[in-house]
């Protein structure tokens, strides 16, 4: 089992990077890639939980241990795969997803993609009161509000890095501030909308 790696992003994409550790090019699927930079000579390590199945072996990476216990144990509630916990992380911090279950807040549990009323009730079942591993946040009414600009001003940073200027930025930032996106599909609607225009 691999608990963590320790290199350089040498590339990255909306869902993942790839970790050259001493030659060697891990794929790594992340909850928030664009976070990352790609730079060889910035050497830092990311916590990894290793998923098997029949047809695949696939490596999550993340920031913190706390990060990852918590992908596990969303693992754990019926109705939650990889890609669903992954997209939990992606939309807010562990201390918040903590707080939304410790305090029962189904309406913000329900805000993460791919989280319906029956599985928020069975995460709150199933975890509340053993998340300790992890200091909760309390959850304000404005906490979407939050995740979702976050979400908008890391796909403005991918936008940039794109090479695509401040001006055209800008515009699509005020196009699309009102959207409830997730990072990846901000830049997609952006990008069409430079085509558009």
């Amino acid at each position: 089992m691999i608990e963590s790696l320790y290199g350089s992003v040498v590339y990255r994409d909306h869902e993942s990077v790839t970790m050259n550790v001493h030659g060697v090019g891990y794929h790594v699927l992340c909850a928030d890639p664009l976070t990352y930079q790609v730079n060889e000579a910035d050497l830092f390590t990311i916590y990894i939980y290793t998923h098997v199945r029949e047809d695949a072996i696939r490596l999550y990476g993340f920031k913190t241990r706390e990060e990852r216990v918590l992908f596990s144990r969303l693992l754990q509630v019926s109705g939650i795969g990889p890609k669903g916990a992954l997209a939990v992380l992606a939309e807010g911090n562990a201390a918040v997803v903590v707080g939304a279950i410790e305090e029962e807040n189904e309406t913000l549990l329900t805000k993460f993609p791919g989280i319906g009323k029956k599985t928020a009730r069975q995460m709150i079942l199933d975890l509340k009161g053993k998340l300790d591993f992890v200091q909760a946040a309390s959850v304000e009414p404005d906490t979407r509000i939050r995740l979702t600009n976050d979400a908008l001003d890391e796909a403005m940073d991918a936008l940039r890095a794109l090479g695509y200027g401040e001006r055209e930025v800008k515009k699509a930032e005020k196009a699309l501030k009102d959207e409830d996106l997730q990072s990846d599909e901000y830049v997609r609607r952006a990008l069409r909308l430079f085509v558009e225009r």
